[in-house]
């Protein structure tokens, strides 16, 4: 049989690395569930027309053909459906289907799979895993939202930090005031602007000037102009200085004055909370199209190469049934990124493969029977146990759990001893028991997530 090639870009872990990433997972899970959020799912796919205009990632959709269709050529409708990009767009579908039976606020959380058809690299996938968070109100939402949600993701990683994960940075910029500063300049295609500002990181400061040029008409000064604001970091007192480059070119305007007054906002009441994990950073601009305030970007501290691995913002006209608008304020973290760059380092891995913290041996084949009464005595106790695979030497069994990690393993009475026994394999120590009687110690229950920096 020929080799089978992995396919890049669609990541599969093995069974250690599998449980990292759930336990990952249920931190996150149970985090959003502390703070309110509800759980939901969605669908895999949405309408075709519905994902094409939603910004410059709806170029990465992967259609969905049934193979017996006539064929491959694209259509722009919606009885053409393709794999959702992300969990936003599915979701505020979701919310104008069911806004009769939802209460808002609404606050949900939904920790799914999604695909994308971009060039795989590190931390980049084809298909990988989001979890994410929103509130959407009814035609209005407070603007305090826009403090709590980057507040519950710091929460959450503060968890994971305990673990060993390195502690994060929430990048916050707000739309209104990068929109009212470059129409202030006189730039008309914001869009092009703001997708230009969003590689500066990427690809530096004179690329990102030639391509503003090109892709969004501006003149030199208007592009160094745009570079100057969007170069402009730190707290709070940081936006003293968007202010000052706002004048300087002229550019100041409404609706900068109101981005302005959010962003301020966000950081004093963030800071009051939470100090230190929020900092102003004017040139998160952020690809997607329906952004329409605060947005933002979070690194890990030490790993910033890798880019952000949790990300959103505001957005107010993504769901509306033309009556009623749904506005709504989102983050999304990118489980699979996180993951894969905590393994690649090193940084955690987990106590064992196995859930199993006993492996229960046969004696023989024709008392196979007593052992899995034995199983299912621990199991009843929620003690993860496993049965040997076969009636093997007592050494052979015990190497089958030295190889899975399984740290105990219980012997039942045979034809010479008639008392169980349960061994340690780590120190050999060997005590004498009973089913009933014996748990193991708390923290080799289950497979602990470990830290190996």
């Amino acid at each position: 049989m020929a080799k089978i090639a992995p396919i890049s870009g669609f990541p599969e872990h093995l069974p250690a690395a599998y449980l990292v990433e759930q336990e990952l997972i249920e931190i996150l899970r149970h985090t959003f569930m502390l703070h309110g959020y509800v759980g939901i799912e969605t669908r895999a796919v949405e309408p075709l027309l519905q994902l094409l205009a939603k910004g410059e990632t709806s170029k990465e959709v992967y259609l969905l053909n049934r193979l017996q269709d006539e064929g491959n050529a694209p259509k722009a409708d919606n009885s053409r459906l393709g794999l959702h990009f992300d969990l936003t767009v599915p979701f505020a579908r979701y919310v104008l289907e069911n806004a009769g039976h939802l209460q808002f606020p609404f606050k949900r959380y939904q920790i799914q799979k999604v695909w994308r058809g971009e060039r795989p690299q590190e931390g980049r996938f084809r298909e990988f895993i989001q979890a994410d968070i929103d509130v959407v109100g009814r035609d209005v939402l407070p603007a305090h939202y826009e403090v709590e949600l980057p507040l519950v993701m710091a929460d959450a990683f503060t968890k994971m930090s305990k673990l060993g994960v390195p502690p994060i940075k929430i990048l916050v910029n707000n739309r209104k005031l990068s929109q009212g500063f470059y129409q202030g300049l006189g730039l008309t295609d914001i869009d092009a602007v703001l997708r230009c500002i969003d590689k500066l990181d990427k690809i530096g400061a004179e690329a990102v000037i030639e391509l503003l040029g090109k892709e969004a008409g501006a003149t030199p000064q208007q592009a160094q102009a745009c570079i100057e604001m969007a170069s402009i970091n730190g707290n709070v007192e940081a936006l003293a200085e968007a202010q000052a480059v706002a004048a300087k070119y002229q550019a100041d305007s409404e609706l900068f004055q109101e981005g302005l007054a959010q962003l301020q906002q966000l950081c004093v009441a963030a800071q009051a909370r939470n100090p230190g994990v929020v900092e102003i950073d004017l040139k998160i601009a952020r690809g997607l199209d329906y952004y329409t305030g605060s947005v933002y970007e979070t690194v890990l501290v030490g790993h910033e190469d890798l880019g952000s691995i949790c990300s959103g913002g505001r957005y107010d006209k993504l769901a509306s049934d033309g009556k009623v608008s749904y506005p709504g304020v989102g983050m999304s973290v990118g489980v699979s990124r996180l993951v894969a760059r905590l393994l690649k380092a090193g940084i955690l891995g987990m106590s064992r493969p196995s859930p199993a913290a006993v492996l229960v041996a046969v004696t023989s084949e024709d008392n196979r029977a007593v052992s899995e009464q034995v199983a299912a005595t621990l199991r009843a106790k929620d003690i993860p146990t496993e049965v040997a695979p076969t009636a093997a030497k007592y050494g052979k069994q015990i190497q089958y759990a030295e190889k899975r990690g399984i740290p105990f393993v219980f012997f039942p009475p045979d034809d010479e001893v008639t008392d169980s026994r349960v061994k340690d394999i780590r120190s050999g120590t060997q005590i004498t028991t009973t089913a009933q009687e014996w748990e193991p110690p708390a923290d080799d229950l289950w497979p602990q997530l470990v830290t190996n920096v």
